[in-house]
């Protein structure tokens, strides 16, 4: 009945102001504005904006349009079921656009309730400084070994200009700045960007600051991405096993892969509530699935634990979340929380 009435009230307000029914699907958000701050022209300038599904029923965003054709939102996953994340993605296009841009994205929500959010993004595009390429692609990096890669950075226009530190907040992630060219045009900079061999497996995704000796435009990113690749790695990561009432059991796998042909030797897990399944006579293979049953308490709430695995290849590990009981459901406008 409660359900009922929920869409009964939605309908009926979604013919007023659509801000009476639309607080629901705000709440999802954890920001709804960013400022990319300087960008370079032709720079790779992105940045999620995270939502989080908190409601029992799934939520599907059905579209998203923007004010100003300086950004570009996609959606980074179009249904969600309770609890999970997922992401609408604004990119700059700065290789078109210059100066100070600004633009709102509408997000448009069209289950368990039509809704609409407003994102807004800003952005100062220097439109006399260019990186290329638009980001620094390191690609896959062994685990253990470091690697380096280049960019150019072009600034034209007259003074002075020079960059004057390159600042990380990644410790295994450096660059260095070598001045090639300087003349009436301008000037051009390689840019050295080292990834340290000691950095730990997984992706990369950092901005390094280029701090420069123009005021209006002191510190400007660069975009570093890449993969520090291990021996073993393990995937999903986190292992999501969804909203469960209590009593309630799913099995999910985790998926093992070695650079070359493994055997898994054991695996444990500290989560309550969980079995692991593993067969220790399987052949070794480049890739081991292991089952995760998970079987829900009576405690409500937020259940998370790792799992462990040894292979004969080394060993890693992998978070795992989950939560037990209902979730809060959306409400229309009118209706108590």
């Amino acid at each position: 009945m409660l359900r009922n009435l929920v869409i009964a009230l939605t309908l009926a307000f979604s013919a007023g102001p659509t801000a009476l029914a639309q607080d629901w699907a705000t709440k999802m958000f954890e920001t709804a504005k960013h400022d990319f701050g300087v960008v370079a022209r032709g720079a790779k300038a992105e940045y999620e904006f995270v939502l989080t599904n908190p409601y029992v029923e799934d939520v599907h965003v059905a579209a998203v349009r923007v004010s100003c054709g300086c950004t570009t939102p996609r959606i980074g996953k179009e249904t969600l079921k309770t609890y999970e994340k997922g992401a609408i993605v604004a990119s700059i296009n700065s290789e078109r656009f210059s100066g100070k841009q600004g633009s709102t994205i509408t997000v448009t929500i069209d289950k368990p309730f039509w809704a609409q959010v407003q994102l807004q993004v800003s952005v100062y595009i220097q439109g006399n400084v260019v990186v290329e390429p638009a980001s620094v692609a390191l690609g896959r990096v062994d685990r253990g070994t470091a690697a380096e890669r280049k960019a150019a950075v072009r600034y034209t226009g007259g003074g002075q200009w020079t960059i004057t530190q390159v600042k990380s907040a990644n410790p295994h992630l450096s660059g260095k700045v070598v001045e090639t060219t300087r003349d009436e045009n301008g000037v051009c900079y390689e840019l050295q960007v080292q990834l340290a061999g000691k950095a730990p497996a997984g992706l990369i995704r950092e901005h390094l600051i280029l701090v420069t000796s123009d005021p209006r435009a002191r510190q400007i990113p660069v975009l570093v991405e890449g993969e520090v690749v291990g021996e073993v790695t393990v995937s999903p990561s986190p292992l999501f096993l969804g909203s469960l009432r209590p009593g309630e059991k799913v099995t999910k796998q985790l998926v093992v892969r070695g650079k070359k042909a493994l055997r898994v030797l054991s695996a444990t897990t500290d989560c309550e509530g969980v079995q692991l399944t593993l067969r220790k006579d399987a052949p070794a293979r480049p890739v081991q699935l292991i089952p995760v049953t998970f079987t829900a308490g009576e405690e409500p709430g937020k259940v998370t634990g790792k799992v462990r695995i040894e292979t004969d290849l080394g060993r890693v590990e992998v978070d795992l979340l989950a939560y037990v009981a209902q979730a809060a459901q959306p409400q229309a406008s009118g209706e108590e929380e």
